[in-house]
């Protein structure tokens, strides 16, 4: 494959197979555009949102988008900061409150009573809010390697990248950073890296390759370090619908210990462990997908 002739294809936005929308939505700061990507038939009641870690975006759902979206109407938006979404006019607002209302805005685009939700780290802690409130519309919630406790020391490896990465001269650069930072991911195959890499890289002003977030997001995450261990169960216990735990079995953001006490409490949820990976499976082979099909299909 000509890398450099796909990236150039999807710089230009000619990618098949999917529909690109985005929704309004507003911060203290003013009104921002939250991007979108849109699987399988449009007035299909059975929707399925995904939504993607810290500094990735919607496009790593692709895969399980596309095996899905028989099923489902299966929407995965960049969360603002992310992707083709707009960057926030003040940093400060890049918290889960935000994120949290700009979902909700989405789900009232979508005008459908209840959704199913799958959330990677970040995705997944704005999903377990929304589905611990009273009236939820989430009917059905998979959280991707995330949980209610997540070790300080594991989310300040994380601070050490995020907000901080270089531009690239070329994409072959571009690919080994992102390899670098992600090997948590497990054993991918080239084709599965370069899509990684390739919707996550946009063209800077002088020229080079640089990755596609707001470098500022990383700011109120950092400031959040010195709070300690994040400790959510309250919120977690208050979950009542259907929930399925995919954790990968190297992770050290959901640890074995925390994934054992959330399957004894709170929605009881469904676990499963993926051999090989860390920090987080991303769903990009057929037996990583067939365990959230059969939970979210499931009668």
């Amino acid at each position: 494959m000509n890398v450099g002739a796909e990236l150039s294809r999807w710089l230009s936005g000619t990618t098949p197979g999917l529909v690109e929308r985005a929704v309004r939505c507003v911060s203290p700061a003013g009104l921002h555009r939250m991007a979108y990507s849109e699987w399988g038939e449009r007035d299909n009641p059975n929707v399925l949102v995904c939504v993607h870690g810290l500094t990735r975006n919607g496009r790593d759902f692709d895969d399980l988008a596309r095996a899905m979206a028989a099923d489902y109407r299966v929407v995965c938006p960049d969360v603002v900061g992310r992707g083709c979404s707009d960057w926030l006019r003040d940093p400060s607002h890049y918290a889960f409150p935000q994120y949290v209302s700009d979902l909700m805005v989405l789900l009232a685009r979508l005008d459908v009573e209840a959704v199913h939700w799958l959330g990677t780290s970040m995705g997944g802690l704005i999903g377990m809010w929304i589905a611990s409130q009273d009236d939820s519309p989430i009917s059905r919630l998979v959280l991707n390697d995330v949980g209610p406790l997540i070790p300080v020391a594991s989310l300040r490896l994380i601070g050490e990248y995020v907000g901080r990465a270089p531009k690239f001269e070329t994409y072959e650069d571009a690919e080994k950073y992102v390899r670098l930072v992600s090997e948590p991911f497990g054993r991918l195959s080239d084709a599965q890296w370069r899509h990684l890499t390739e919707f996550s890289l946009q063209r800077a002003d002088d020229g080079r390759l640089e990755m596609r977030y707001d470098p500022a997001i990383g700011d109120p995450f950092r400031q959040e370090l010195s709070s300690g261990d994040v400790n959510l169960w309250p919120i977690y216990d208050a979950i009542r619908c259907p929930t399925l735990v995919v954790r990968g079995a190297d992770s050290a953001v959901l640890t074995s210990q925390t994934l054992q006490e959330m399957a004894a409490r709170g929605p009881r949820p469904q676990t499963a462990e993926v051999p090989g990976v860390g920090h987080a499976p991303m769903f990009l082979d057929p037996e990583q997908i067939r365990v959230v099909r059969d939970f979210l299909l499931a009668v």
